[in-house]
């Protein structure tokens, strides 16, 4: 076949790979989240990069010019550095995850993280307003020993909040085994049938509401806020991440559908794993922040309070566009 022909027939396949190149292969996750691409479908490529390799060949076989030969080869390795490029190193991967693809899983589960939300902001809210109403009804939840206890961590003489004693990385390594442990107990739950997340969710609503109304009533509202109120913001938005997820496993055991119930388990699991992996992160950062900043009690209300406005604003934020450039997994 003369060069010119060879060109002709094959010009307009080189243009089409040339193009997917230029528009895609850089950055190949937000390419695949664009809706919008016309071009060649990613799914062609391996074939047309296969073919591009066995038209170079040709031509180097047949003679054909310096020029095209050159062209070809260019083309091949540049298709060939987008087909096989190394895998990301593990910590970009892990950070990637944490930015990205958690809170599309988290967007993902939007119905059982509703129903989560509810079932711990319900009680919350109920518990608070009748211990405002009958603050006796504390005592059904704590001893008189336990309530002086909780009151002195948060007393005026305090010398750290929310704390009786214990360096700062002490008392870090204590609220990461505490904190990691309830969230893994209300995930795990989930194989419960239903039962487990629905009272480990309302549990932990019930007993922030009732403690936070009867610090209110006991006048130390203001040290207690001033304490919870930056670390909470990633704390309590695991609780409910990790509610989700146990309420996912338990549909997968109660209604799984047309899948086999242990192959919806395996399914249902990893992705509660996944989930589980995020809620880690969250409550490792909750934990750092109760450690060092949320327990400084000579610090104004007003920065204290600020800082965690910022906080809060910056995990719904993370949450509700994080990974909106790519699909959910």
């Amino acid at each position: 076949m003369r060069q010119e022909l060879f060109i002709t027939r094959h010009r307009q396949e080189w243009a089409d790979f040339t193009q997917w190149l230029d528009a895609r292969a850089a950055k190949p996750r937000r390419a695949r989240a664009d809706r919008n691409w016309r071009g060649l479908p990613d799914e062609d490529v391996p074939v047309a990069y296969r073919r591009l390799c066995q038209q170079l060949a040709l031509a180097r076989r047949r003679g054909y010019s310096p020029q095209l030969v050159a062209q070809l080869q260019a083309l091949m390795q540049r298709g060939h550095n987008a087909m096989y490029r190394p895998p990301l190193p593990h910590w970009r991967r892990a950070f990637e995850f944490f930015l990205a693809d958690f809170p599309c899983l988290v967007r993902a589960e939007a119905g059982v993280m509703r129903a989560s939300l509810l079932l711990f902001l319900l009680p919350l809210l109920a518990s608070f307003v009748a211990v405002q109403v009958k603050p006796e009804l504390i005592h059904a939840l704590m001893s008189p020993q336990q309530i002086a206890q909780m009151e002195s961590m948060y007393a005026v003489a305090a010398n750290k909040l929310g704390r009786e004693s214990g360096t700062d990385w002490m008392m870090f390594g204590y609220y990461i085994f505490n904190n990691i442990s309830i969230g893994l107990r209300t995930y795990a739950s989930g194989l419960l049938a239903g039962i487990g997340p629905v009272l480990a969710v309302a549990f932990n609503g019930v007993m922030i509401g009732m403690v936070a109304s009867h610090l209110q009533n006991a006048g130390l509202g203001d040290p207690f806020w001033r304490f919870v109120a930056a670390h909470s913001a990633f704390e309590l938005s695991a609780i409910v991440i990790a509610g989700g997820a146990g309420l996912r496993l338990s549909l997968a055991l109660l209604v799984p559908g047309r899948r086999r119930r242990v192959d919806a388990l395996v399914e249902d699991g990893r992705r509660g794993a996944r989930l589980c992996l995020g809620v880690f992160a969250m409550l490792l950062m909750a934990a750092f922040i109760e450690a060092f900043w949320s327990s400084i009690g000579w610090l104004p209300a007003s920065v204290k309070f600020g800082v965690a406005g910022a906080l809060w604003l910056l995990v719904a934020l993370w949450l509700w566009r994080g990974g909106k450039d790519r699909n959910a997994r």
